[in-house]
């Protein structure tokens, strides 16, 4: 069976809405959308066998139709769990237009220092470490002793670690953090399913690394979290008190094409829109989408 046939093991999950409409204010120039994937064709690029779900084509003419439409100059492609650490697809992507993209790859920690150096040239900023959707997942625990020495090898690059992982499940998150060789990334303002509420020992952990700026939050993907529909109002605290923590360690993404929401696929338009919400500063708003990750991914 060809690994891109879907199974019982790696469900089919809905696309994005192709059409978004603009949202209702102004982007900055060079605002950067953070966190996105490009997937397919299937029928070129193969799926990992050990993949959760299967996703359809969301390709880069699309995405990039979807930047245009929003007005976002910048992108980062953040490597999708359905290709492993087969960069390929990724980074066909950005060699298309490297302007205007950076990655996050996915690697085997065993990665020789040149192939690193190739993924540095080609764009690459960081790695990304999914504990989350993953099969046979131990929630509350990372492979430290495997990740610490990759992050001591990409820190001369300038590069970071971005981590999924559900931050209340780490109580102890700034004092596992505290001496880590390169800055880490979450996103999903935290992904603390449910919203638990801004006390969380995680997310105060988090705020904690924040403020030592050791940590970067991505307000990202609010209906993995929120308990309600859009505007997912209950998400607004988590923002205000990640800006609050430190502005600058802050910075925003469409996680497009919204893969593995189980809810009704929301437009992009209406996603953008929430920014007025989560950062009602034009000022801080505009840190946000161009100075803050301009400096993380070396634009």
């Amino acid at each position: 069976m060809s690994v891109n046939t879907p199974t019982a093991a790696a469900p089919l999950c809905a696309g994005p809405d192709f059409n978004p409409h603009p949202p209702q204010f102004r982007m900055p120039a060079n605002a950067c959308d953070t966190h996105a994937h490009v997937m397919g064709p299937a029928a070129r690029y193969d799926y990992s066998p050990a993949r959760v779900y299967t996703p359809p084509d969301c390709l880069p003419d699309q995405y990039r139709h979807m930047l245009n439409t929003l007005g976002v100059t910048r992108a980062v492609l953040i490597q999708p769990s359905v290709y492993g650490a087969d960069n390929a697809a990724m980074l066909d992507a950005m060699k298309a237009d490297p302007q205007r993209l950076r990655g996050v790859a996915v690697v085997d920690p065993a990665i020789g220092n040149t192939e690193l150096k190739v993924l540095d040239a080609g764009g690459i900023r960081g790695v990304r470490v999914n504990i989350v959707d993953v099969k046979d997942r131990k929630p509350g625990t990372l492979p430290l002793e495997v990740l610490r020495p990759l992050a001591a090898r990409i820190a001369p690059m300038g590069w970071h670690m971005e981590f999924l992982i559900h931050a209340d499940e780490f109580p102890d998150l700034d004092r596992t953090f505290a001496d880590f060789p390169v800055p880490i990334v979450l996103g999903h303002l935290g992904y603390m399913k449910g919203c638990p509420g801004t006390d969380n020992p995680g997310f105060q952990a988090l705020l904690r690394l924040m403020q030592a700026g050791k940590a970067w939050v991505k307000l990202t993907g609010p209906y993995r979290i929120s308990a309600h529909d859009l505007p997912h109002a209950d998400t607004v605290p988590y923002a205000h008190a990640l800006l609050k923590a430190n502005a600058a360690q802050v910075i925003w993404g469409t996680d497009w094409p919204h893969v593995m929401h189980k809810g009704q696929i929301p437009n992009d338009g209406d996603l953008t829109d929430l920014l007025l919400d989560w950062v009602p500063d034009a000022t801080q708003r505009e840190q946000v989408l161009v100075a803050n990750p301009a400096r993380l991914y070396g634009f």
